[in-house]
């Protein structure tokens, strides 16, 4: 996928049809609701993976670092590049559990838009956000979302949304009004309307979409009727 890349000042950014990416991952993240984390994938299967989930209508996608594989900087960035390559700007592809400048820098190469981490740290925002990404960390306290959001991160996941809850969600919503959110663990296709409702932009969701079993058993069309599903509750 060709990026034109122009300098504003000293920070760089990507520019994808025209649009800051930062913005665009912002926008697109309200337009298409749902991003499909793929987590624990073996790399003979993560290519159809990425396909079935096109073809069932997301356009949104996170490809997550294991941060105990020894090869996990390979066979992330493998599985954006082929993303990226494939369908280039059809569908909006992010580097995950990503907790290192390394991985940031790695995960740009490779063509990622934008990156999420389970946690926050201030270092790690900077320098995605310097390179012209769009940062979305893992918070779970208003003074972590806070923080993350002046270190420069455009969105914030709140996570574990499943365990704190929807109550939760509503009573830090107000005085965190400016900062947009998405909710990740817990999410799935029956409670995923639930969510958006409540004001989340929109729902990360691993497991409970990329389900071990179809992938196990090389049901691809299982997963994306699964993704169809999905694409068809984020309707609200």
């Amino acid at each position: 996928m060709a990026q034109l890349v122009i300098h504003v000042t000293s920070h760089m950014f990507l520019i994808k049809g025209g649009v800051n990416i930062k913005t665009d991952i912002l926008e697109a993240t309200k337009k298409f609701r749902v991003t499909a984390i793929l987590r624990g994938i073996e790399n003979d299967r993560i290519r159809m993976v990425i396909d079935a989930l096109y073809e069932g209508g997301i356009r949104l996608l996170e490809i997550t670092y294991d941060q105990k594989s020894p090869t996990k900087i390979e066979d992330t960035t493998a599985a954006i590049r082929y993303a990226v390559e494939k369908y280039g700007s059809d569908m909006y592809v992010g580097a995950g559990t990503v907790m290192s400048a390394e991985e940031v820098l790695a995960a740009k190469k490779a063509g990622a838009q934008f990156i999420l981490s389970p946690n926050v740290d201030p270092d790690v925002i900077r320098i995605a956000v310097s390179e012209g990404l769009c940062a979305i960390p893992g918070a779970m306290t208003p003074s972590e979302a806070a923080e993350a959001y002046k270190a420069g991160a455009q969105i914030i996941k709140l996570f574990p949304a499943g365990d704190l809850g929807l109550d939760y969600y509503r009573s830090i919503k107000a005085p965190l009004s400016h900062i947009p959110m998405i909710a990740v663990g817990g999410v799935n296709e029956k409670n995923l309307a639930d969510f958006l409702i409540a004001g989340f932009i929109g729902a990360g969701i691993g497991s409970n979409l990329t389900r071990k079993e179809l992938i196990n058993n090389r049901d691809f069309d299982g997963l994306r009727r699964l993704a169809e599903i999905y694409m068809k509750a984020a309707v609200v």
